[in-house]
């Protein structure tokens, strides 16, 4: 079953109904990395997005935080969001594969990727997203399979 982007993100909503609220979340370029920081913790979540006038320009995620760290030291909290995040970080359309993305996640070492409808950000997708869909998907064909042994003709 090759399911697509936008099932994904659906689904992931549904999860996210169940017990966080699925909303993205962002920040301006000029934003302190210690506020984009305290959001990614109260909000429990692993990446944000930079906005400027309402247009993605950036991500932050984890592996920006530690290169910052890395860069700037004990400054970091400090630094600006612009000094520390992704510029034009690989993006998803609904209407991809989850095997094209689960590839351009895996090629390029990355954990989360913006999805885009046109010109709109609509969500991010993280590697958990994927492996819990393929979880769910093995379930699924484990069922059936179980289900076709059972009925097996004698």
């Amino acid at each position: 079953m090759n399911a697509t982007v936008a099932e994904l993100l659906k689904d992931k909503a549904k999860q996210a109904s169940q017990t966080v609220a699925s909303a993205l979340y962002a920040v301006a370029p000029d934003c302190t990395v210690a506020n984009a920081v305290a959001l990614m913790v109260e909000q429990k979540i692993s990446s944000v997005v930079i906005k400027d006038n309402e247009v993605m320009v950036g991500l932050i995620t984890l592996r920006e935080l530690l290169k910052g760290i890395h860069l700037h030291g004990e400054k970091l909290t400090q630094a600006e969001c612009r000094d520390v995040m992704k510029t034009n970080p690989p993006v998803a359309r609904l209407d991809d594969s989850v095997d094209h993305l689960r590839g351009l996640m895996t090629e390029l070492h990355i954990t989360h990727v913006p999805v885009m409808n046109q010109d709109r950000l609509v969500g991010i997708l993280s590697f958990h997203d994927i492996a819990r869909s393929a979880i769910k998907d093995a379930d699924f064909e484990n069922k059936l399979l179980k289900q076709y042994i059972r009925n097996w003709p004698e």
